[in-house]
């Protein structure tokens, strides 16, 4: 099985991975912030707020990654501060993970949004009345039964990283170990003769994590649902 992928399918399979996982990681703590916000408060600019998140659905993803290249690249007003910093985004793996999560986001926060209003406010509004702060009301009562739409959320958005193409191609282009993800790869390989092989390879682990996610999200969202409830 190990012989079955090249070295250079190999590697852009753990470079996914790697990137995919950054980027959920990462997003994540953002994600549940946004979606409590969207789900529980009023404020002035919410809607704006609601576009911005799902922009990213609507927008073709090379429009994407362009705002990406002109924000974070080395001459961005936002690339060229944490450039002199010695972070740099563009053209590196992190760059990737980060046009991967900003995909993946609007999927992790609608996920975990439709979990959170599910959650009864009167369990809410019952503990602050016995003195809870209301950052105790979240961590101890919305949080625990919004859990599974997190994991599933936090799953789908893997899922979806996984398969990011368009903003990553343009934000960070197609370097070999270093920004060459699965998406990417199939790309390179299509664009050679004889390349159909390893393209096909790529493209069936592709189906397989894509799958694999969505049973995961729907089976862990479940048991914890259960767990949960069962509480």
């Amino acid at each position: 099985m190990l012989d079955w992928l090249g070295p250079d399918e190999w590697r852009a399979v753990a470079l996914s991975l790697r990137v995919s996982l950054w980027a959920t990681l990462v997003s994540l703590p953002l994600g549940i912030l946004t979606a409590y916000a969207l789900a529980r408060w009023s404020f002035p600019g919410k809607q704006l707020l609601n576009g911005i998140v799902h922009l990213p659905l609507i927008l073709p993803p090379v429009v994407t990654g362009y705002l990406l290249l002109l924000t974070f690249g080395t001459r961005g007003p936002v690339g060229s501060v944490l450039a002199d910093w010695g972070i740099v985004l563009a053209f590196r793996w992190t760059g990737a993970a980060l046009a991967a999560g900003v995909m993946a986001f609007p999927l992790m926060v609608r996920a975990i949004r439709l979990s959170i209003e599910a959650v009864d406010p009167k369990l809410e509004q019952a503990s602050a009345t016995l003195g809870a702060p209301p950052l105790w009301v979240f961590l101890t009562v919305t949080l625990p039964m919004a859990l599974p739409g997190i994991v599933a959320g936090a799953i789908l958005a893997f899922a979806k990283a996984m398969g990011e193409f368009g903003a990553t191609i343009t934000f960070v282009s197609n370097i070999p170990g270093e920004t060459r993800t699965i998406p990417s790869a199939i790309y390179a390989f299509l664009q050679i003769p004889g390349g159909e092989g390893p393209a096909m390879k790529l493209v069936i682990v592709s189906v397989v994590v894509a799958m694999g996610a969505l049973l995961l999200s729907e089976v862990v969202g479940r048991r914890v649902a259960a767990r949960v409830g069962g509480a």
